[in-house]
């Protein structure tokens, strides 16, 4: 049996969208003279996943993400292009398949706003036909991994955002999905309860062998996840594989945190490398990566050195030189 899970080949989905002329003359101008333009929102992207990858899918504000990820999960209907996700056809919505998927978008809610959360579980077990044993079992390791026993029974609209989102966690992996599409789950997050998710994430896939594709705008989200990262921009795949390829070559430079026993003039520090960051007895350089380690080693050993630290720039700070150089 083939592990291929996902393949979508030269898709498109494009959007006709009004243009209204401002003020009230281009309103009343609106009822008899309407001005369209398309909107390519996809526009010809192919890649394929295979069971048990956690794929990073990565782009800016409008790229295409959400609009990909709504075909997958045959909620948008192709322009044009060969989709398939676990062998069905998204848009022909069998039975068989919903059940074997789940979509979680950060901004938008599944849970019941006036009732507590173990009223939607209970929903969502009526609506997949969870066996009772089988409910019970996977509730009960998702509360625990969750760790939200005790916000069962409070109503949703009580809870905090945190809270909030765990329990949209459970609710979308109570079937136990094979295929999961995360779309910023982590978002308006504090960094505490970021990582909580990251890590239930992580878990889930070790645990149960699901394919994640994951939006995010934290990059730290896809650092941490995903060994793979595609690209999109205005509707184009710009760049597919590895995602240590990308920071290998777009992170030119490496970041070294220098502490001085004694001030340290910043024309000295001109001599080694480019000084980002200049405050007594501390800097940031930005140092070319292939003599890191050589330009380290001169300045302990000709400055009065009291700590000194090499570290990669950060993820956010590559993805943006990738979008800026457009030679993927």
């Amino acid at each position: 049996m083939s592990d291929l899970v996902i393949s979508i080949n030269h898709l498109k989905r494009h959007f006709k969208v009004y243009k209204k002329q401002p003020g009230l003359w281009g309103s009343i101008r609106s009822l008899w003279d309407r001005k369209y333009e398309v909107v390519k929102a996809v526009d010809d992207i192919s890649f394929e996943i295979k069971q048990g990858e956690v794929v990073g899918f990565i782009g800016q504000n409008g790229a295409g993400k959400t609009t990909t990820l709504k075909v997958l999960s045959g909620l948008l209907y192709p322009n044009s292009g060969e989709v398939t996700v676990l062998g069905y056809n998204p848009w022909d919505r069998k039975a068989t398949f919903q059940k074997q998927f789940a979509l979680v978008m950060g901004q938008k809610n599944q849970l019941w706003w006036d009732l507590p959360p173990i009223e939607t579980f209970l929903l969502n077990k009526a609506i997949y036909e969870i066996p009772d044993a089988q409910y019970k079992k996977t509730l009960d390791k998702l509360v625990n991994l969750l760790d939200v026993s005790d916000i069962l029974h409070i109503q949703v609209r009580k809870l905090s955002l945190g809270q909030r989102m765990k329990c949209e966690l459970i609710a979308a992996l109570l079937h136990n999905p094979k295929v999961l599409f995360l779309d910023e789950p982590t978002i308006g997050l504090d960094v505490v309860m970021q990582k909580v998710l990251r890590d239930f994430i992580r878990d889930y896939n070790k645990e149960f062998g699901a394919t994640i594709i994951l939006t995010s705008h934290y990059m730290e989200d896809v650092k941490e996840l995903c060994k793979r990262a595609i690209i999109i921009d205005h509707g184009h795949k710009v760049f597919d594989g590895p995602l240590q390829d990308i920071i290998d070559t777009y992170a030119r430079n490496k970041i070294l945190s220098v502490t001085f026993d004694k001030k340290i003039s910043k024309v000295t520090l001109e001599k080694y490398a480019e000084v980002k960051s200049y405050q007594d007895h501390k800097a940031t350089l930005l140092v070319p990566r292939k003599i890191a380690t050589q330009v380290a080693s001169s300045i302990l050993a000709q400055l009065p050195i009291e700590d000194i630290n090499i570290e990669e720039p950060p993820i956010e700070a590559i993805i943006r030189e990738v979008f800026q150089s457009k030679i993927v």
